[in-house]
């Protein structure tokens, strides 16, 4: 299973989640609200902080979903310009369901 965080301009966020809702196997995302910068955008001149608004999105897939999650992703958050995004993809050990303590397996 592999985790996959992205931050995107907030104006995307729909664009992005209609067509994962769509797809029958795609498990479920969760959203925040976060500030930062980044090596471009978002950093101001002169020693003053700067930061801008992006959305944080969260999942778990299995391995064989997240090139279509990737693509999805790619495809809807992609404007050409500074301040698109990023996405990361770690290896998930383990999973387990709070309420009845089962472990969650591809």
């Amino acid at each position: 299973m592999k985790e996959i965080k992205v931050f995107i301009r907030p104006e995307l966020l729909e664009d992005v989640l209609e067509p994962l809702y769509a797809h029958p196997e795609f498990p479920g995302v969760t959203i925040s609200d976060v500030r930062g910068f980044g090596h471009k955008v978002g950093r101001r001149n002169r020693g003053e902080l700067g930061e801008v608004r992006m959305i944080k999105l969260e999942t778990i897939v299995p391995d064989a979903l997240l090139e279509d999650v990737l693509g999805v992703i790619q495809e809807q958050a992609h404007t050409g310009r500074n301040g698109d995004g990023k996405i990361a993809v770690y290896d998930v050990l383990e999973v387990r369901r709070i309420s009845s303590g089962d472990r969650i397996i591809e």
